[in-house]
């Protein structure tokens, strides 16, 4: 075998143990990211209505709200039953309250 063998070997072994450790801490990095609730003021949350508490929504702005409607009943909700903040489709990286609501909403698949 020619050295030029064993340098791709090398290299390839080093390339892939770089983007391992890169990956590990991209994702602990993440991790160590404080979390932001969306504010009511923010700007997506204006254009889609989100209130924090359903009960808060304007029916008459919004005529397709139910009060029965809640950001953990809907499908675009990231978060586990019985969380009271989690992520969602449509805030990126900001935490949106189980029991708010945008009109975005949709119900969750059962």
């Amino acid at each position: 075998m020619n050295s030029s063998f064993f340098s791709r070997r090398v290299f390839m072994i080093q390339a892939l143990g770089v983007a391992g450790a890169g990956a590990a801490l991209s994702e602990s990095a993440l991790a160590a990211l404080p979390v932001k609730h969306l504010e009511e003021t923010d700007e997506t949350a204006v254009a889609l209505g989100y209130k924090h508490d359903t009960t808060k929504v304007d029916s008459a702005k919004f005529p397709k709200h139910q009060p029965s409607q809640r950001c953990a009943d809907c499908g675009f909700f990231q978060g586990a039953a019985g969380d009271e903040w989690a992520g969602c489709a449509m805030f990126g990286r900001k935490q949106i309250h189980a029991n708010g609501w945008c009109n975005a909403w949709v119900k969750k698949p059962a």
